[in-house]
């Protein structure tokens, strides 16, 4: 059994797309949904209606760590898989997921590609297809063995910012197979169409450099919020 994982903070919007399309995919995978809602999240996602595999958790500590690791801890399945809201996934997405992991690799991510035509974001997303510097970061997806991640220590819910590279810094540290899967998720531009393609990398280069030089996550926290805009998460 697989146990998607979602982390939402104020998405109903996003939520109320992404869940339909879970549920269409003809699959014979057996699924769960667990959509951890932030402590904070005002919009009303939690009323949703939803198929009988999709469940609501109101999360009471901060931060899409504690999100995802109490996600982790209620999953039914022995496999886990960590999806934005703001994620579409390709057709075969569990499919692609169940003959990996079949193949004796402990985890892995997807290729993606943003909802937006611009050749500055084709160029981005082209490094998601082959391992690099930007490789586990969450809107690739990634998935892993329920035992795996547990054996690893899960997230650290001390990293307010880019747990998704601390983790998979920990991955590679303890040789975890796995493989980048070339079937596109589809991304949201949001974060560009809010703020400048060159601002928006910048801030990115930024930030991964100073976390691999082992700059602590409170400031790079401060750092990002200071350097971009998101306005779609404080949505009520």
């Amino acid at each position: 059994m697989i146990s998607i994982i979602i982390p939402a903070h104020n998405e109903r919007q996003n939520l109320s797309q992404l869940l339909p399309m879970l549920n269409s995919e003809a699959s014979s995978v057996v699924f769960e949904v667990l959509v951890m809602l932030s402590c904070d999240s005002a919009d009303g996602s939690g009323n949703l209606e939803v198929a009988s595999n999709v469940k609501f958790v109101n999360c009471q500590g901060k931060g899409r760590s504690v999100q995802m690791n109490t996600g982790a801890s209620m999953a039914l399945g022995n496999v886990l898989v960590f999806l934005h809201a703001d994620v579409r996934p390709p057709v075969s997405f569990l499919n692609d997921i169940e003959k990996t992991l079949n193949e004796d690799y402990e985890a892995g991510f997807f290729s993606y590609r943003f909802d937006k035509e611009s050749f500055w974001l084709d160029i981005n997303a082209s490094f998601t297809a082959k391992d690099g510097i930007f490789t586990g970061g969450g809107d690739q997806c990634l998935f892993i063995k329920k035992q795996t991640f547990e054996n690893l220590g899960k997230f650290d819910e001390n990293q307010t910012l880019m747990e998704d590279f601390e983790f998979f810094k920990r991955m590679k540290r303890n040789k975890i197979p796995y493989k980048i899967i070339n079937n596109d998720l589809i991304v949201s531009a949001r974060k560009y169409e809010s703020n400048s393609y060159l601002r928006v990398n910048l801030s990115n280069f930024l930030l991964v450099v100073l976390f691999k030089l082992g700059i602590s996550s409170e400031t790079l926290k401060s750092i990002h919020n200071k350097l971009l805009k998101l306005p779609y998460q404080h949505n009520t």
